[in-house]
């Protein structure tokens, strides 16, 4: 059940946001690819909502670049090519450096302490093994918190949401190898486990310098450098 009573309409703006939940649900999930082309009725049936929702739906994927339109040809899904590589994980530098520096100065011990222990615990179970699907879902997970956490720590809608559509853009670049494959779990683990040591020790430029090597670190894999 989602909360409405019986015979109630949707809204169009739910609608709206139902069909670009599910739309970046599914790409998220693999189930659309990059550089895939699909049509209005594809994307009705792929979200289980109506065309006039999939209509309102498409000029706030244009203006994303989640999807261009191309004539004769439908809709293409952003494409990964190396300037998409590039420009996403520069916007992430940008952003990520700073509000770095802001978190490690203002976030309370506890949080901190909270990420520092879930890190902690995606380590030991990945060293123990095996490093299974489950284990490899657990660390995605605590990889997006600390992220998200540093970003929404700004209190910037503006920010947050050009952030978590970059994300997705990032997202995108899987097959270029910045998933969470089993054999990059512990380093990633640690990459972050640099960031959160300076951070408890609330060495800024510590924090900062980490976060930096981390993201390279991830751009570099995405570059296959």
């Amino acid at each position: 059940m989602d909360g409405r009573s019986a015979g109630e309409v949707p809204q169009p703006q739910k609608l709206r946001e139902r069909a670009y939940d599910r739309f970046t649900r599914h790409l998220l999930a693999r189930d659309i690819q990059p550089g895939q082309f699909l049509s209005q009725r594809e994307l009705v049936e792929l979200t289980g909502l109506p065309l006039g929702a999939i209509r309102e739906l498409i000029p706030r994927l244009e203006a994303e670049g989640l999807i261009r339109t191309v004539p004769q040809r439908g809709m293409q899904v952003a494409h990964v090519d190396v300037d998409l590589i590039r420009n996403a994980f520069q916007f992430r530098l940008f952003l990520e450096r700073e509000a770095t520096a802001l978190y490690t100065e203002k976030a309370s011990d506890a949080e901190i302490a909270a990420l520092l222990e879930a890190h902690r615990i995606i380590v030991r179970r990945a060293e123990a093994g095996p490093i299974d699907a489950k284990l490899i879902s657990d660390a995605e997970e605590v990889d997006r918190a600390l992220h998200h956490a540093i970003i929404d720590h700004l209190d910037n809608a503006i920010i947050s949401e050009a952030y978590r559509v970059n994300w997705i853009k990032v997202h995108l670049t899987r097959n270029y190898e910045t998933r969470m494959l089993a054999h990059i779990v512990i380093d990633v683990m640690r990459d972050h486990l640099a960031v959160l040591d300076a951070m408890v020790r609330r060495d800024v430029a510590g924090a900062v310098a980490a976060m930096t090597a981390h993201i390279s670190n991830a751009r570099n894999r995405a570059l296959g450098l």
